[in-house]
């Protein structure tokens, strides 16, 4: 590990314990606070400031220690929690993330020098904040709550009694990218060093010496007011190589046969004179330690001496090797992969998978049975290497979600309204580089919701609303694909206003009388406005068309479901993965094409007696209406005469339909290779990818398909029905 890896570690824990703290701050109810919810908030910014200060990282000490008194003021009960606060340390949150972040870009941090934040910081501490004032009890009731909180006092040590510290550092900790001495300098921002000690009796002579080996030990007497606790976590990324005693002066002595345990004789002399000059060992103690007699058991105190020190005691010396290795333990079941190579690992298996399916077609054109069975044994190997390592590259969707507790409360709060959010099915797993793709289309539709879609509390009220409105964000998999829900209880989408506008802007005709989902679809044309006023949150018109095409980027659609008065859905609609799915191979004409299977339903025989030009290019499948698409008609394909058609069911949400194939040749393991700029406007295909010869199939888009047989069939149906007769369900579920 060099200093680079260490600061990596550093940025990293900071992150996740920026991301607690907020979480806490979002969650928490003022009134109700608890101890352990206001420790945590206190751990976190106090954990970043000692991992900061071994770096030497001021701009980062000096504004965490503001914030961290803030904090101790609070778990102390000197302030009173309230939303104020809460904004405040909300602003304390955003501002060590954003020198978290300038650090990990190599920037200026003193170029993020807030001073206004730094004087509502100071002005806080210093305006009177009486705590609140509990109502009297009685005498003997008081006396009993006493003794009952005696026990959770940080110590009942004398204040201010030196602490000796003994330091024997790992002999790798210089090549780790830590100085011994930047620890001492860090306590000396908590403290004083009054004497400090080196014991440097193991120190080579000559060539046995390396320049990049730590041989000293350090005995240190040190005076400060912070508990046994918050010394050990100072010294928390050197604790596994080294070997760290920290006890009050006045209890020292009798451990001095434990902290000599592994040390020399002469290293265990050197320490004993130390102690003796500190003033920690007596005439009982001063007595020269034997390194190879094991320490005396520690008589073990009184029960009532036990509890005046403290119950239950903080960690020590002894147990923090125990709770550290515990941590070490369960942090051992997760291994931290750079995503490059994780990336890079799904490309060569992708390769692995092409080339597997071509040695598998040459081994079934040789008619060698063993050979056959070898490729088909090394396919399925490679099956279930290509489904681990995908796994591996599955994160959930709570990862996204997580930000929006925030800007909830951000956009309610400036927009005058009380807004509850609800998520649901955050541990929805999804590809890793689409997770990354989602965060702004949401965050775009989320603020439409809060600005445009839930009323202010007085218009709620009105209608016999609750004034707190509802957001949900819902994930869920369904059919292969993965369905994120943005919905609220506001006041639905104005059809009207929006089929005015459209009509307006020249989007939909004057005669025309669409369904709700096309009607619905219009808001994500660029510059498509309703608004009556712009606000720095929404109204210029732009947005949502930025939503709609990340969206399909991502080989996604979007729906939309209103109603007037009772709220909106936003549903997207994305495949798992866009690296390698399981496809399923059709031959249409001399062409080879590849469904992606989660979307098959089954597969049919297409009717010999059904018309070739009939009115209604449909089949009554099991008493269901099912619209067909001839993908050889469709793709304009020269026919060829087969034995034989056959009609392929597939599905993609609510809707299906049946795509007329000339040939079915199975399942392929489908390594999705990206189209070029000259067909991304492709509605039909998504992607391509190799077959075993060598050939190129493209990849079948398989929702855009379905809308468009659905689409036609509504159109059939308008033009053979009576207008009376257009509000048929079939027709209104149908999309543009």
């Amino acid at each position: 590990m060099d200093l680079e890896l260490a600061m990596q570690t550093f940025l990293e824990e900071a992150r996740e314990l920026l991301g607690d703290m907020e979480g806490i701050l979002l969650d928490i109810d003022p009134a109700r606070a608890d101890a352990e919810q206001l420790n945590a908030l206190f751990r976190a910014m106090h954990t970043i400031k000692g991992s900061a200060g071994l770096f030497g990282l001021d701009d980062i000490v000096g504004f965490t220690h503001q914030a961290e008194n803030l904090l101790d003021q609070l778990r102390d009960g000197q302030l009173r929690l309230d939303d104020e606060l809460v904004g405040l340390l909300l602003r304390c949150h955003d501002h060590v993330k954003l020198m978290i972040q300038a650090l990990d870009d190599k920037a200026d941090l003193a170029s993020l020098h807030d001073a206004a934040l730094l004087a509502s910081l100071q002005a806080y501490l210093a305006a009177p904040h009486p705590a609140p004032t509990p109502a009297p009890e009685p005498a003997s009731a008081m006396e009993a709550q006493q003794e009952q909180e005696a026990p959770d006092a940080p110590s009942a040590l004398p204040p201010h009694e030196p602490w000796l510290l003994s330091l024997r550092f790992g002999p790798d900790v210089l090549r780790n990218g830590l100085d011994p001495s930047s620890f001492l300098r860090y306590l000396a921002t908590l403290g004083s060093i009054e004497q400090i000690e080196a014991v440097s009796c193991n120190l080579p002579i000559g060539e046995d010496f390396d320049a990049e080996t730590n041989y000293l030990r350090l005995e240190v007497l040190y005076r400060s007011d912070i508990d046994e606790q918050t010394l050990n976590e100072v010294f928390e990324f050197v604790r596994e190589d080294s070997e760290l005693h920290i006890w009050p002066l006045g209890r020292a002595g009798a451990h001095l046969a434990e902290a000599c345990a592994n040390a020399t004789p002469a290293e265990a002399e050197a320490v004993r004179l130390a102690w003796q000059r500190f003033g920690a060992l007596d005439e009982t103690d001063a007595q020269a330690v034997d390194p190879a007699q094991p320490p005396a058991a520690e008589p073990e105190p009184p029960r009532e001496a036990a509890e005046a020190i403290h119950e239950p005691p903080p960690p020590t010396a002894e147990t923090m090797p125990a709770a550290s290795e515990s941590r070490r333990l369960h942090e051992s079941k997760f291994l931290k992969v750079e995503a490059g190579k994780l990336d890079s690992l799904i490309n060569l298996i992708g390769e692995l998978v092409i080339a597997g399916a071509a040695a598998n077609l040459l081994a079934r054109r040789s008619q060698q049975p063993q050979l056959v069975e070898s490729t088909l044994a090394i396919a399925n190997l490679i099956e279930q290497i290509r489904a681990g390592t995908l796994s591996m590259r599955m994160v959930q969707i709570g990862e996204i979600f997580q930000r929006f507790p925030r800007v909830v409360r951000d956009v309610s709060r400036e927009l005058g309204k009380d807004i509850q959010l609800h998520i649901v099915g955050a541990e929805t797993e999804l590809d890793k580089s689409m997770v990354e793709k989602l965060g702004d289309p949401l965050l775009h539709i989320v603020r439409n919701a809060i600005d445009h879609g839930i009323e202010s509390p007085p218009i709620r009220q009105a209608h016999g609303k609750p004034a707190t409105g509802n957001l949900w964000l819902n994930a869920y998999h369904e059919s292969g694909s993965i369905v994120i829900e943005v919905a609220d209880d506001g006041g639905g989408l104005n059809r009207q206003r929006i089929l005015a506008k459209a009509r307006e802007r020249g989007l939909l005709g004057d005669e025309d009388e669409p369904p709700d989902s096309v009607v619905f679809q219009q808001i994500f044309e660029a510059g498509f406005s309703t608004a009556d006023h712009v606000t720095n949150l929404s109204g210029r018109g732009v947005g949502m068309d930025v939503v709609k095409r990340g969206i399909e980027q991502l080989h996604g659609t979007i729906e939309i479901d209103s109603e007037t008065g009772r709220g909106t859905t936003f549903r997207l609609r994305l495949p798992l993965t866009l690296a390698i799915i399981d496809g399923f191979l059709v031959d249409v004409g001399h062409s080879t094409f590849v469904l992606p299977l989660e979307a098959v339903v089954e597969c049919i025989e297409l009717p010999a007696d059904l018309p070739e030009n009939g009115v209604h290019d449909c089949i009554n499948l099991r008493g269901e209406l099912l619209p067909l698409l001839h993908l050889g008609r469709f793709f304009e394909l020269p026919p060829i005469a087969a034995a034989r058609r056959n009609i392929v069911v597939a599905q993609y949400g609510e809707r299906k339909a049946g795509l007329v194939v000339d040939a079915l040749q199975g399942e392929f393991q489908t390594v999705i290779k990206p189209l070029g700029t000259l067909f991304s406007a492709l509605k039909a295909i998504s992607g391509s990818t190799i077959l075993g010869t060598g050939e190129v199939a493209l990849i079948l888009d398989v929702p855009a398909l379905i809308q468009h047989a659905c689409r036609k069939e509504s159109e059939r149906l308008a033009h053979t029905i009576p207008p009376a007769s257009t509000a048929d369900p079939f027709t209104q579920r149908s999309t543009p």
